[in-house]
């Protein structure tokens, strides 16, 4: 099969006089081939500053424009913005209206998309980027209510699936929201929006290798889509795929230098290149946590013993290893018959009280367990909230599924020691739980 010739962006961007839609088709084209037309662009873009330098009046706003729309698909959104604003023509306000999305500046999008349209930018395409803004503010109900109005003309439009699918998402209804994203990659098999909104509606859902495929296609389409490179390095990680996940890292940093995230998950995929893995003992440890986590309410004990441990909201095997024979006994009604129980118990799985204790003194935080005081209604509703009322970033949700926290009141029980020892969940994860519980007045134990 012969490979497709490499479009010539210098022919395209600085020899070509015209600069219209065609252009702009022109150069996603370019950048899908990859390779090095990336690296291509960049150069032609310091060709285009040079131009710029010594031109005035009429042909200064001919390479205001080609520069801008050369950095808006390069990811430069703030230069981009700011050499549009100084073009002029539909093409220019349309490109201007999308940096300004990007850059979450609504109203000015808003603004710069009417001047599109009343200098001849197709009227549909202007419709939908505005639908999208209704929706991105919050205006469901008129988002919606431009789509209705186009739901005919554009019925094999994949930037109205999108849309539509978008506004489907903000509603709750994901199901439809998958089926009109589905539309408008079948439609358009290059629509980034779409193709990272399935990546990441899958990553939610645990299926790492359609995610992987979805933001693998999404990361073709230019411009480079930030959030796709973020949670895709983090599903690499995932599949021990780090060399990969230390490429999304650097391409994160390429565009943006001080993301200090980035560099820490760069740092972390690099280190993780080198470590030892040992099967046998992941395959240990794994049946040791599941041990661990075994309810006392598994074992048949003696209502003194169930009620004793219920008061004191110990829960698994692993809690009994948290907690003193002495303080086990300074509870009420608990004596050494009921010790007994519990030490007999414990065992049987090879475990015994205190263990933990005895393991964190050396070296490890303070893991001594704390019972709980009684808690006011309010205080136990806080307890229950789901963990995912945190929106916690993809890296710390996935620790949080791996290790069955449900609910803050379960996060609350682990320790960052514990946290720490779940694959892939660093500092900057751990510190980022711990901000998001202090939100809710809350801390890890032994915090």
């Amino acid at each position: 099969m012969v490979e497709p010739m490499q479009i010539d962006l210098k022919a395209l961007l600085v020899e070509r006089e015209d600069c219209d839609a065609g252009t702009v088709q022109k150069l996603r084209e370019a950048l899908a081939q990859g390779g090095t037309q990336y690296r291509a662009l960049r150069d032609v873009t310091e060709t285009l500053k040079k131009k710029l330098e010594s031109a005035s009046g009429a042909a200064a706003k001919k390479w205001h424009l080609k520069l801008g729309i050369a950095q808006f698909f390069l990811g430069h959104t703030t230069d981009a913005a700011e050499n549009l604003r100084q073009a002029d023509g539909a093409l220019a306000n349309f490109y201007l209206g999308r940096a300004q999305v990007s850059l979450h500046h609504l109203d000015e999008a808003l603004k710069a998309f009417d001047k599109a349209e009343k200098a001849g930018y197709t009227s549909g395409q202007v419709q939908l980027q505005r639908a999208g803004i209704y929706r991105q503010k919050g205006d469901i109900k008129d988002a919606r209510h431009v789509l209705d109005k186009m739901k005919d003309a554009q019925a094999h439009n994949p930037e109205y699936h999108f849309q539509v699918g978008a506004c489907d998402l903000a509603d709750g209804n994901k199901g439809a929201a998958v089926k009109h994203f589905e539309r408008a990659v079948e439609l358009d098999p290059g629509h980034s929006a779409a193709l990272f909104q399935l990546g990441h509606i899958n990553d939610q859902a645990g299926n790492d290798d359609e995610a992987i495929d979805y933001y693998e296609r999404c990361l073709k389409q230019p411009p480079i889509h930030v959030g796709a490179l973020n949670n895709l390095g983090v599903l690499y990680e995932d599949n021990d795929r780090y060399d990969k996940a230390a490429d999304c890292y650097r391409r994160i940093l390429a565009s943006n230098p001080i993301d200090e995230r980035a560099r820490l998950f760069l740092k972390d995929s690099q280190a993780s290149q080198t470590m030892y893995y040992s099967p046998e003992e992941e395959h240990a440890l794994s049946r040791f946590s599941q041990v661990l986590e075994i309810p006392v309410t598994d074992f048949e004990l003696s209502v003194r013993s169930r009620n004793c441990l219920k008061k004191m909201n110990i829960r698994t095997l692993g809690d009994l290893t948290r907690v003193t024979e002495q303080q086990l006994l300074s509870s009420k009604n608990f004596g050494e018959t009921s010790l007994q129980e519990i030490k007999e118990m414990m065992t049987t799985k090879g475990l015994r009280l205190g263990q933990s204790l005895e393991e964190g003194a050396m070296g490890g935080p303070d893991l001594r367990y704390r019972p709980p005081t009684s808690l006011s209604e309010e205080q136990q509703a806080v307890l229950s909230k789901p963990v995912t009322d945190l929106n916690l970033s993809v890296r710390a949700r996935k620790c949080m599924n791996r290790l069955g926290i449900n609910t803050l009141g379960d996060l609350i029980q682990r320790t960052a020691d514990e946290l720490l020892e779940s694959k892939n969940f660093g500092m900057t994860s751990l510190n980022e739980v711990r901000e998001k519980l202090a939100q809710f007045g809350l801390t890890l134990r032994g915090d």
